[in-house]
């Protein structure tokens, strides 16, 4: 093989052009039929090695035959070896493409998988936390019907108040006017018994005269103070009759008192289950977003996901079309190989 590049068979054909125009096949007329390629001293060797290889007229044929075929079952070498080459190397960027392909692929299933799963946490969560929501609702609703039950009895409680201090204030009245009249009778007893003293030395007489009359006078007042002890005892009776209801008055203002701190409790309760509804209601509204961002999210992946399985069928059905041309053209080529 010359170290110019072109080979024997060559320098045959461009001889055997030349003669049959019938020009001389001289060594510089042989390298500008080959494209002014070639050394000349190559040249010069392939003539006289075909020359001796020809050896006479009818050798001519059979090596140029040779050289043909030698020609030919070195190009389908080379173009095996390149094909071979060419198909080894678009196997590898495929597979490699495929492979990365497939990794993606899986990678974008495993984040849709964890996506999946996450939003089916978050829709765990969602469930648990409206169900809270609702028995909150219900503790909520209970203790407002509490309250207003105790708001009511607690209404009732201060209108009885009010109409216990009505009668208590209607009896300390009476019992008061009972204590002046007694102690005006009192007094008008003593002031008539003083009276009748000083006046006893000058009107002894007068006096035994007037004895029936004052007796009967004493007797009406002696009736009187009876009628007035009794009214007394009536009205002590009264009042403490009035103590015992201002008693049980007060005992119900004490329990008043604890049903107003039962009352606030439960206003507490109610002002604290509204503040935790709040808090529930901000997490529920905070989970249907982190849900819909989740359910955007594997919307994107699953896209993603999509075109990625549409990448792997392009690039499959382009290594399968590649592997086609491979095949064909090395059918092409084993027949010229094996003649």
């Amino acid at each position: 093989m010359a170290r110019s590049g072109i080979y024997k068979s060559e320098v045959v054909r461009a001889r055997d052009k030349l003669q049959a125009l019938g020009r001389h096949a001289s060594i510089d007329a042989i390298r500008v039929e080959l494209g002014n390629t070639g050394s000349k001293a190559t040249i010069h060797r392939y003539l006289k090695e075909i020359e001796e290889e020809e050896g006479g007229g009818t050798g001519s044929k059979v090596a140029v035959s040779e050289a043909i075929q030698d020609l030919v079952g070195r190009l389908a070498a080379r173009l095996n070896e390149e094909a071979d080459l060419r198909a080894n190397q678009v196997t590898a960027k495929s597979a490699e493409k495929i492979q990365q392909l497939s990794a993606a692929t899986e990678t974008l299933k495993a984040e849709v998988r964890t996506g999946l799963a996450q939003l089916e946490r978050s829709q765990l969560a969602l469930t648990s936390e409206q169900k809270e929501h609702g028995l909150t609702k219900g503790k909520l609703r209970e203790v407002e019907t509490n309250s207003a039950a105790l708001a009511q009895e607690v209404r009732d409680l201060r209108e009885r108040l009010d109409a216990q201090d009505i009668y208590r204030k209607s009896l300390e009245e009476k019992h008061q006017h009972a204590r002046d009249s007694l102690e005006h009778f009192r007094q008008s007893a003593k002031e008539q018994r003083e009276q009748e003293g000083r006046k006893h030395g000058q009107e002894i007489l007068y006096l035994q005269g007037e004895v029936a009359t004052a007796n009967k006078a004493l007797a009406t007042k002696q009736n009187e103070a009876t009628v007035a002890h009794q009214e007394c005892s009536r009205l002590l009776a009264e009042l403490n009759q009035s103590n015992a209801h201002l008693h049980a008055a007060k005992e119900d203002v004490r329990g008043l008192r604890k049903r107003d701190g039962e009352l606030q409790h439960a206003q507490n309760m109610l002002e604290e289950r509204g503040r935790d509804l709040v808090v529930q209601q901000a997490l529920a509204k905070s989970l249907e977003e982190s849900n819909a961002a989740l359910k955007s999210q594997l919307e994107l992946l699953t896209a993603r996901a999509q075109q990625l399985e549409i990448q792997l069928a392009v690039a499959e059905a382009s290594l399968d079309a590649q592997k086609s041309v491979v095949a064909s053209f090395a059918q092409r080529l084993g027949p010229v190989a094996a003649g």
